[in-house]
């Protein structure tokens, strides 16, 4: 079983092998990792979720945020990301409570993560979010 701390210095070891620093990514007080990849904003953490019986499961998080909701035909918009979710395995498309931001979303329980996991999620959701932010915007933003 992985630690929160060998999760971390997994993520650092990523964040290095990008040719980033832990310095420039790393920020203490919100115990999370930030970058850009291509157009594509990248926000890493380590989430406790507490269970019924007092423990927690502790949940790798990437976001990256793509796009606002457009105003105007919604219906249409929202099934093409119900669709688009059907696709593009991995990442799931998501809006948080109270926000008007679609986000690309990877998740997963650090419980047997090992570093090639790690790499591979984080990579995912940076080719996905910097992928289908231009797509969506181009399509919905007309941009």
């Amino acid at each position: 079983m992985a630690t929160i701390q060998q999760v971390e210095e997994m993520v650092n070891q990523y964040v290095q092998s990008v040719g980033l620093t832990v310095e420039g990514t790393y920020n203490a007080e919100r115990k999370a990792w930030y970058w850009t990849i291509g157009s594509a904003k990248i926000e890493v953490f380590i989430q406790g979720i507490p269970m019924q019986d007092g423990s927690q499961r502790y949940f790798l998080r990437i976001f990256s945020p793509l796009l606002q909701i457009p105003k105007t035909d919604e219906a249409k918009f929202y099934r093409h990301l119900l669709e688009l979710n059907d696709s593009k395995l991995g990442v799931k498309l998501t809006v948080m409570p109270g926000s008007d931001t679609v986000y690309a979303t990877y998740e997963r329980d650090i419980n047997g993560i090992d570093y090639e996991e790690v790499r591979t999620c984080i990579a995912d959701l940076e080719f996905w979010a910097d992928t289908l932010d231009d797509q969506l915007k181009d399509q919905f933003s007309g941009r």
